[in-house]
């Protein structure tokens, strides 16, 4: 059995977990990593209950913030929001995660409740501008059409690297 669980990521002087925005959750969150510029990853095992919300997450930081909901290490679902450029949601593992939809909803499509690659690519470059950063479409596309070598949350990790946030 993989993994399932969040993992948020948000820029803070102070620990995510310790946010208003994050209350319901902070219980079960643990750092996972943090990197130069505040930036830090949280974890949140199993994902049950109340993580908050990522647009609030991103107005009470007043910087970008993504979550990354990990599903059986099989896909990762990607919402993210900054307080300028808004929020998109997008998918890791398009293929896995289309198979998780299969029988969900009859007529709905991955496309019906994810940005595709290239548009997700063009949010995330202003996401990541909105952070200081900047980073190449192509290299974020890249990522959002990959399959998974072993488990997605490598994906969600590979393309917060590209996102200039937390490197490899």
């Amino acid at each position: 059995m993989g993994y399932w669980g969040y993992f948020v990521v948000g820029r803070g002087e102070r620990p995510l977990a310790e946010l208003d925005t994050l209350a319901g959750a902070a219980g079960g969150m643990t750092l996972h990593t943090s990197a130069p510029g505040g930036w830090q990853v949280w974890e949140y095992p199993d994902g049950r209950g109340d993580i908050g919300n990522m647009n609030d997450l991103a107005r009470e930081t007043g910087a970008p913030a993504l979550f990354g909901y990990v599903m059986n290490s099989d896909c990762v679902v990607v919402e993210a929001a900054s307080p300028e450029s808004g929020a998109w949601t997008t998918c890791l593992a398009r293929t896995r995660m289309a198979g998780y939809l299969e029988g969900q909803r009859e007529g709905l499509t991955l496309e019906d409740y994810f940005l595709d690659p290239s548009d997700a690519a063009e949010r995330a470059v202003f996401w990541a501008e909105e952070a200081g950063h900047t980073v190449s479409a192509e290299d974020l596309a890249e990522v959002l059409t990959a399959d998974p070598e072993l488990v997605a949350e490598n994906l969600l990790f590979r393309l917060l690297d590209r996102l200039g946030v937390v490197p490899l």
